[in-house]
C-alpha cells in the first residue's frame, strides 16, 4: 500500500494541503489531495481519526455497493476447527493492554488472546519503573499533564492528556483491587516514586519488578475467565480485510502457530491490536525478542493511519555489559534496563573521568526528560570516545538501595558488581515507539473494527516523547476505554462469520522447499537482519542528520530489495509465512516508516534531533501523519497483504 506522508507545515490539525515529504522519494509513492483549511480547524486528536480518513478516503478506495450479508445463526462453538476459530473479540498482545481490555469484553463475548510467545513474554513484563497516576494530595491532574506536554515537546494532544492523568487513578485501583501488590509506605500509603521529568512523587511501583506484577495478576485473572481462550506461540501474520464501499473493514487475523507450523485463522467481530513496539529494528533494545514492529506492520498493510514514527525513544541507561567486572557468557537478546527511578532516587551521572556531567546540558541535571538525558550521554561518549557512562546510587542506604531496586542489585551481583557500593554501567538503547498506529479517544482506529491500545498506538498522550511511567498507564486506560464502542460494534456487526473463513486466500507453509533451502533462507535473513538494525543505528540512531536518514533510506531499500530476490530466487513465494521471514518483513516495514517520518520532520523536538534542523519551530508543532495511499503496485512484500484485499 501507498503512503502519504503529511510534512509537518501541513498536517492534520491546520494543514491545507497533504503532499509528500522528503522521505517518500523511494520506498512510498504519493498521493496529493486538497483539503480546504476550514474542514481542519475543528479538529481534535480523537476525532481525527475518523474526520481525517473520511477527507481522504474516497480518493484512494475503490468504491462499490454490495454489504456483508446479516448473519443468520448463532456460531454453536468458538473452536469451530484446527485451522479456523471463530470468536466475538480477538486481542492480539498479552501485555497490560490486551489481557485488561480481554477481562471486561469477555463479560460480554467469547475472547481469543493471541500472543506470540509464553503470555507473560511482552514488554510489560520487563516494565521496571512502574505507573505514574496522581494518587497524593500535595499533586494534582494538572502538575501531572504539564509534566507530561513539557516532556513531549508540547506535542502531545491537550484533550488526550487531560482524559489519561484523569482517568488514571481510578485504573490503578482496579489493579489494586484484582490482586496486584504495591510497595507501601511505613505509614501505610502506597509508596510513590519520583523519576526524570516529574515534579511529583506519583510512581506507583512494585520494587523495580512492577511490570511483571501487573502482568502476573493480569494473567491470573484472565486464566479464571471461562469465556477467554489463550493461544500461545501464535505469529499474527496479516489482518483480514475487506471494503464495504469506501469504508475499511477488519474481520479477522492469520496466524502461525509457531510450534506446529500450522496457520490459524480467527474470524472475530472485532479486534483489538496491542501487539507491542518495534525495538529491534536497532541492534540494542530493553525490548524482549517478540517486539520485531508486527502491529504496526499489520496495521500499515491493512490501510490503517500510522503517526509520529520518527519519535523513537532510546533509554539514557540500560546496563553496559562492557564495564561489568564479569562479562556475560553471551550477548543478551534484550539489554537489561536500569529503571529511571534510579536517577529519580538520587542517582549520579558520571564519565569515567568521574566528572558529573548532566548540569552542564540541562539545569534539571539528572532529572531531565529522557531524551535530554540520553542525547547528553550520547555526546560525552562521542567526545570522550567512550563505551559507556557510569550511574552511581552507592551514596544512598544500602537498604534503601536494596529495598527499592532488588532486580537491578542482583543482576549486577551476578556480574561481579554491588551497586551499594559501586557505579552502574549503562549506556542508552531503544526502548520505545511514541508513534505508532492512530487512535482516537475510544481506542478506534480508521479501520472498522480496529481497536488498539499499549504502545502500538499512537493516542496522543506522549507527543515528540514519553514521560517516564506513562505507558503501563496509558495501556490501561485505552484498554479500558476501547471496551464500550467495542462491545457496541460487536451487537451490531452483520458479519456472517462463516462465509467470511474461507473470504480470503489462506497462506502457506513453506515445507515443500526442504530443509535445506529453509536453514539457507532463515541464516540469510539472520544476517540481513544484523545489517537493517546496523543502518539504523548508525544513520536514524539517537542524533540525525538529512544526509544520514537519506543514506538509510537509501541503504535499506536496496537491503529489502536484496534479501526479497534471495527468497523468490529460492523457491519463497509471495504467499508463504514463516516466523523469521515474516518478522523481517515486518522490520523493514517499520524501519521505513521510521525513516521517511523523520525525513518528513524539518525540525529538531523531542525524540527527533537533527544536525541539520537543530532548533524547535513552532509552526512545525503538528503530527507526522502517513495515510493509506492511492491505487499502486507495491512492489515489496512487506509493504502489501499477503492475500488480496477483498471487497463485500
Amino acid at each position: 500500500m501507498a503512503t502519504s506522508i503529511a510534512p509537518s507545515q501541513g498536517q492534520l490539525h491546520f494543514g491545507e494541503t497533504f503532499y509528500c515529504g522528503q522521505g517518500c522519494r523511494q520506498a512510498y509513492s504519493v498521493s496529493r489531495v486538497a483539503v480546504p483549511r476550514c474542514i481542519w480547524k475543528d479538529l481534535s486528536w480523537s476525532d481525527g481519526v475518523s474526520k481525517v480518513f473520511q477527507i481522504h478516503k474516497n480518493h484512494s478506495l475503490k468504491q462499490i455497493s454490495q454489504n456483508w450479508r446479516p448473519c443468520r445463526r448463532a456460531i454453536s462453538s468458538c473452536l469451530r476447527d484446527g485451522s479456523t476459530k471463530f470468536f466475538d473479540f480477538a486481542v492480539i498482545g498479552s501485555g497490560v493492554a490486551g489481557l485488561r481490555y480481554a477481562l471486561e469484553v469477555a463479560k460480554h463475548g467469547t475472547v481469543a488472546v493471541i500472543t506470540k510467545a509464553e503470555p507473560h513474554e511482552s514488554n510489560t513484563n520487563y516494565a521496571q519503573g512502574g505507573v505514574s497516576a496522581v494518587l497524593c494530595p500535595s499533586d494534582s491532574v494538572e502538575s501531572h499533564m504539564h509534566d507530561t506536554i513539557v516532556a513531549g515537546a508540547y506535542l502531545c494532544d491537550e484533550e488526550t492528556v487531560r482524559v489519561v492523568c484523569t482517568e488514571g487513578p481510578e485504573r490503578i485501583r482496579e489493579l489494586i483491587a484484582m490482586g496486584a501488590s504495591f510497595d507501601h509506605g511505613e505509614d501505610g500509603n502506597l509508596h510513590l516514586a519520583r523519576e526524570g521529568g516529574h515534579s511529583h512523587r506519583r510512581i506507583v511501583h512494585a520494587a523495580d519488578m512492577t511490570g511483571r506484577e501487573i502482568e502476573r495478576a493480569l494473567l491470573e485473572a484472565v486464566r479464571k475467565d471461562p469465556n477467554i481462550f489463550m493461544f500461545e506461540h501464535h505469529f499474527a501474520v496479516d489482518l483480514l480485510t475487506s471494503q464495504d464501499g469506501s469504508d475499511t473493514v477488519c474481520h479477522g487475523v492469520d496466524t502461525l502457530n509457531t510450534e506446529t507450523q500450522e496457520v490459524v485463522r480467527f474470524i472475530s467481530k472485532v479486534i483489538l491490536l496491542a501487539a507491542g513496539g518495534a525495538g529491534h529494528i536497532y541492534p540494542t533494545t530493553t525490548n524482549p525478542p517478540v517486539a520485531t514492529g508486527d502491529g504496526m506492520a499489520m496495521a500499515h498493510r491493512a490501510q490503517a493511519v500510522i503517526s509520529n514514527m520518527e519519535f523513537v525513544q532510546f533509554h539514557p541507561t540500560a546496563l553496559a555489559d562492557e564495564g561489568l567486572p564479569i562479562k556475560p557468557n553471551q550477548a543478551r537478546e534484550n539489554a537489561f534496563l536500569i529503571t529511571e527511578a534510579v536517577r529519580g532516587d538520587g542517582g549520579i551521572l558520571y564519565n569515567l573521568a568521574r566528572e558529573r556531567f548532566m548540569p552542564l546540558y540541562d539545569e534539571r541535571a539528572e532529572l531531565a526528560p529522557r531524551d535530554v538525558v540520553a542525547r547528553s550521554i550520547d555526546d560525552q561518549l562521542k567526545k570522550r570516545n567512550e563505551k559507556y557512562v557510569l550511574l552511581d546510587i552507592s551514596h544512598r542506604p544500602r537498604e534503601k538501595i536494596l529495598s527499592h531496586f532488588p532486580n537491578i542489585a542482583a543482576e549486577c551481583l551476578r556480574h561481579g558488581l554491588d551497586i551499594t557500593r559501586q557505579p552502574i554501567p549503562v549506556v542508552p538503547a531503544a526502548h520505545y515507539m511514541c508513534g505508532g498506529v492512530r487512535a482516537g479517544l475510544q481506542g478506534e482506529t480508521n479501520v472498522q473494527g480496529l481497536y488498539v491500545a499499549g504502545e502500538v498506538a499512537c493516542t496522543g498522550l506522549h507527543g515528540a516523547n514519553r514521560l517516564a511511567s506513562n505507558s503501563l498507564l496509558e495501556a490501561l486506560v485505552f484498554a479500558r476505554r476501547a471496551v464500550q464502542p467495542s462491545v457496541d460494534h460487536m451487537k451490531t456487526s452483520n458479519t456472517d462469520q462463516s462465509a467470511a473463513a474461507n473470504f480470503w486466500a489462506r497462506p502457506a507453509v513453506p515445507k515443500s522447499l526442504g530443509n535445506t533451502v529453509l536453514t539457507n533462507i532463515n541464516h540469510r535473513t539472520r544476517q540481513v537482519r544484523k545489517e537493517l538494525q546496523f543502518i539504523m543505528w548508525k544513520y536514524v540512531g539517537i542524533v540525525r542528520s538529512t544526509t544520514r536518514l537519506t543514506t538509510a533510506e537509501k541503504m535499506i531499500g536496496e537491503l529489502e530489495l536484496e534479501w526479497e530476490a534471495y527468497l523468490f530466487q529460492n523457491g519463497w513465494e509471495p504467499t508463504m509465512v514463516g516466523l523469521e521471514a515474516c518478522e523481517m518483513r515486518n522490520l523493514f516495514c517499520c524501519a521505513k516508516l521510521v525513516v521517511s517520518s523523520a525525513l518528513s520532520r524539518q525540525e529538531s523536538r523531542g525524540l527527533h534531533y537533527t544536525i541539520d534542523f537543530p532548533d524547535l519551530e513552532e509552526s512545525k508543532r503538528l503530527p507526522t501523519i502517513i495515510f493509506p495511499g492511492s491505487r499502486i503496485n507495491n512492489t515489496t512484500w512487506s509493504s502489501r497483504q499477503l492475500h488480496q484485499h477483498q471487497t463485500c
